[in-house]
């Protein structure tokens, strides 16, 4: 595929940081936008000038001039609208996770086989200047043979969208899992997880979970490497923080575990203070100011650069992956096998916790 990808964004909260992304990139076009209230469609279609407009994704779905669709609607949407995507012959981005049940995984793999798109579940994580910097690390061989991992993402979700209220901690967890099971370049077989703490009978009402945090134990496929996952959402004090460490032979990164001290590189026993680089050398230059900025003012930021710093600045990376994986026919980088066990691993978790922490396999969706 040599021309540009035309491309369309569904669901414009933060779907919106993608906007100028895919406008600015060289090998994109901006085609559309979907968003189910008319208002705020046209108020973010009119400030950047994007000519298609949807309020219906279905409708959207039959523009023959859409290759591709970033979906970035609320997590029980996910599943649905990728496998209409897939089925109508588009090519699939969706943020995390990429579903909430092992049926919808499981279909979602099948969708992709059939249709013959490429399909990317947009993980953050894995392009943060963090990850990007500690994969560095790891290749180089600064920190010698990998010896454990583990990830950890708590967040007080009170305040967001309903659908938020009461989700099992672990049913969002592709933050924690995917930088520990990427680093160790294995897919989860199996997990162990316990429940810990109460959670509000109103918040345990909605999805029926009742745990406060969320906690694994996570054996590798053909690995001798074990990981560890922990993850809060309610009632649970605790600044905000997404992170990894990793723990090697010659040296181990830990993440800063408060905002402002700094991330750590253990060498042997003396721990030093380490400067994490930006990444925009490796993005084209139409793209790459995106990794430290995003569309909203400072008056008006999304909850994932007040809250999150903008994701390490991974949202031009993301796209840039998708894009270049139409282009070139490959599998993205985050592929429908390896969305689908990084997802799993936080569904099987649950089960696991609800069940007193019985052992519970991960699927195979490689064949």
């Amino acid at each position: 595929m040599t021309q540009r990808v035309r491309m369309a964004i569904a669901g414009l909260g933060f779907g919106s940081e993608f906007v100028p992304i895919y406008q600015a990139h060289p090998d994109a076009e901006l085609v559309a936008v979907c968003q189910r209230t008319e208002t705020a469609l046209n108020e973010t279609a009119d400030r950047f000038g994007v000519p298609g407009r949807y309020t219906d994704y279905a409708a959207m779905l039959e523009d023959p001039d859409i290759d591709a669709v970033h979906i970035n609607t609320p997590i029980p949407d996910h599943a649905g609208h990728t496998i209409a995507a897939l089925r109508a012959g588009k090519h699939v981005a969706c943020t995390v996770p990429m579903a909430t049940t092992l049926e919808e995984c499981r279909s979602i793999v099948s969708a992709v086989r059939e249709s013959g798109r490429k399909y990317m579940m947009m993980e953050t994580v894995v392009y943060s200047r963090e990850f990007l910097h500690v994969k560095d690390l790891v290749e180089n061989g600064t920190l010698g043979r990998i010896q454990f991992l583990r990830g950890a993402h708590h967040q007080e979700m009170a305040g967001w969208p309903g659908y938020w209220e009461g989700l099992p901690p672990m049913h969002y967890a592709t933050h924690a899992v995917s930088p520990v099971l990427s680093l160790a370049g294995a897919l989860a077989e199996s997990v162990v997880c316990l429940g810990s703490g109460r959670i509000s009978p109103e918040l345990t009402a909605k999805y029926g979970s009742p745990f406060a945090v969320e906690s694994a134990l996570i054996t590798l496929r053909d690995s001798p490497i074990g990981a560890e996952i922990a993850r809060s959402l309610f009632e649970t004090a605790r600044e905000y923080v997404e992170s990894f460490t990793v723990f090697g032979e010659l040296a181990s990164f830990e993440w800063e575990q408060t905002q402002g001290l700094g991330h750590v590189l253990h060498v042997g026993e003396i721990p030093k203070s380490v400067e994490i680089p930006d990444f925009a050398h490796r993005l084209p230059p139409e793209i790459a100011p995106f990794t430290t900025r995003g569309v909203y003012d400072d008056e008006n930021e999304h909850l994932s650069f007040t809250q999150g710093s903008g994701h390490g600045g991974s949202h031009p990376h993301m796209a840039h992956e998708f894009v270049r994986s139409i282009i070139e026919d490959r599998a993205p980088a985050v592929d429908e096998v390896t969305a689908a066990n990084w997802t799993s691993v936080g569904i099987c978790a649950h089960e696991s916790a609800m069940n007193g922490g019985t052992r519970v396999a991960i699927p195979d969706y490689t064949s």
